[in-house]
């Protein structure tokens, strides 16, 4: 009896901390809604990992809610059907798309001055991998549905600890004849799975694997008005997943932009239950844009919505300057007064909120 309840005690420590691989079956496909959270904490420890590791993230508040739509290819429009849909290549056939801010579309929109809405990313998922085929948009009105040349995989199964994989992405964006333009996007995808061990969010406790990726980008746009090509300037960053088993999803996911050297949050989100988040605020990063990016005195901020209030926060969060405006989507900041850093910039608008990064040189 003794080495019965022995062992009904130390069993359950085994299950805990037990590495895990990760299938096809664990990652979302067509027609999956999966809730995240998003939050704010921009102190966050996401450098700690390694075999065996107890990573504590019950901590975590959040500051909004949505549900992720990995809309199936039966949805697809008439155009994207052709590029996406069942008569594609095997290759391009898409398993879902889903709502994308991959693209730098406010710089993009800026420069040629047309509106641009309505950004989907398609993927593919099979057996052996997760692919980015490609992007959709409607640029002045119209639907734009193109396919990436060279297909990016984001994830190589099985998944387990050490792995690693490297991957490119090329997608040109032909904007004729709704715009004479070109849109040219270069990624560089280099992933490690550089940990195993147990997570705990405020959704609770799982054996997780941790997945770092690196991703460098070169993005460049040309202007068949100004007949030369314009580089569109996208700073090295980095995604930490933490995945289990069965939940679509990571359980957590950080994204870091590199600027000068320091590595700093851009957002939060992790996997979560219904909170009734979704009324109050909600994301606006893929809404607004910060340039230049690093500045030295004036920030340029451009927003698809108009906003009311800005908050810049240093490196640990801590408000250094609140600003209460008359509602705008274009405005320039006078930062000359700050030391030389890295920074938050905050903006507020109605029921959303939006937070990036930038430095003060």
């Amino acid at each position: 009896m003794k080495k019965f309840l022995l062992a009904a005690l130390l069993f359950p420590t085994f299950i805990l901390t037990g590495q895990i691989t990760l299938n096809q079956a664990d990652f979302a496909t067509g027609g999956d809604t999966i809730r995240m959270s998003q939050s704010t904490d921009l102190t966050l420890d996401f450098l700690s990992t390694g075999p065996n590791s107890n990573w504590d993230y019950s901590s975590l508040i959040p500051s909004s809610q949505k549900v992720k739509n990995f809309r199936p290819s039966s949805s697809l429009s008439f155009l994207s059907s052709f590029i996406f849909g069942t008569f594609a290549p095997t290759r391009y056939k898409a398993s879902y798309f889903i709502e994308s801010t991959d693209l730098p579309i406010a710089q993009i929109g800026s420069i040629l001055g047309i509106p641009i809405t309505d950004v989907f990313a398609f993927s593919r998922v099979t057996s052996d991998s997760v692919t980015s085929i490609g992007f959709s948009m409607v640029a002045s009105g119209t639907e734009i549905p193109f396919k990436s040349d060279t297909i990016e995989k984001r994830y190589d199964f099985p998944i387990q600890f050490a792995n690693t994989t490297f991957s490119r992405g090329y997608t040109s964006i032909d904007l004729n004849p709704t715009y004479d333009a070109i849109f040219l996007q270069h990624r560089q995808h280099s992933s490690t799975v550089d940990g195993w061990g147990s997570i705990t969010t405020p959704y609770g406790t799982f054996n997780a694997l941790r997945i770092k990726h690196e991703i460098t980008e070169l993005d460049s746009i040309y202007v068949g008005a100004f007949s030369f090509w314009l580089p569109i300037p996208v700073p090295p960053s980095n995604v930490y997943e933490w995945w289990t088993n069965g939940q679509k999803e990571p359980i957590l996911r950080i994204k870091t932009s590199t600027i000068i050297g320091t590595e700093t949050a851009t957002s939060i989100e992790y996997r979560d239950q219904y909170r009734g988040l979704d009324a109050g605020l909600t994301e606006l990063n893929s809404e607004f844009n910060i340039f230049p990016n690093p500045v030295t005195d004036q920030l340029s901020v451009l927003s698809e919505k108009l906003i009311d209030k800005v908050l810049i926060l240093d490196i640990t969060g801590k408000e250094i300057k609140n600003i209460t405006i008359s509602p705008l989507t274009q405005m320039q900041l006078n930062i000359s007064d700050l030391e030389k850093g890295v920074y938050y910039l905050k903006v507020i608008s109605c029921n959303k909120i939006g937070i990036k990064s930038f430095v003060k040189e």
